[in-house]
């Protein structure tokens, strides 16, 4: 399993990268893994303000819907609009294609409470 180390990542499984004041989220590798086929994923959380933990949509797989949670506070400011027409993204390409929205951060400093690769691989038991 792929888990990227320039990314920080969630004990519910979403993933961040940080460009400036941006933030992309998705769901991990192990997650979509776990879901299995991803068949809608539901944001219409644009242009709304949210707390770390809040929930921003929902991931749709064949046999479950499973909430999506913000990782960081801020605003979010853009929907990836290519998962309307292919969810499959999450499951081929989690890290590029697959990713949900982009969130302003409101508070950087809760960067320091995400993982790192070495981390998330220790929690979901994987070894390398």
């Amino acid at each position: 399993m792929n888990f990227p180390d320039e990314l920080k990542y969630t004990k519910e499984h979403e993933w961040v990268m940080v460009s400036g004041n941006i933030a992309s989220v998705g769901i991990t590798e192990f997650a979509q893994g776990e879901l299995g086929d991803i068949v809608y994923v539901d944001i219409n959380t644009q242009g709304q303000s949210l707390n770390a933990g809040d929930v921003f949509g929902t991931v749709e797989a064949v046999k479950t819907v499973s909430d999506l949670f913000m990782p960081l506070s801020g605003k979010i400011q853009e929907l990836n609009k290519g998962l309307e027409t292919n969810p499959e993204s999450v499951n081929k390409d989690p890290y590029g294609n697959g990713w949900m929205v982009r969130i302003e951060m409101s508070n950087s400093s809760e960067l320091e409470g995400l993982m790192n690769a070495a981390d998330y691989r220790k929690m979901i038991g994987v070894n390398g």
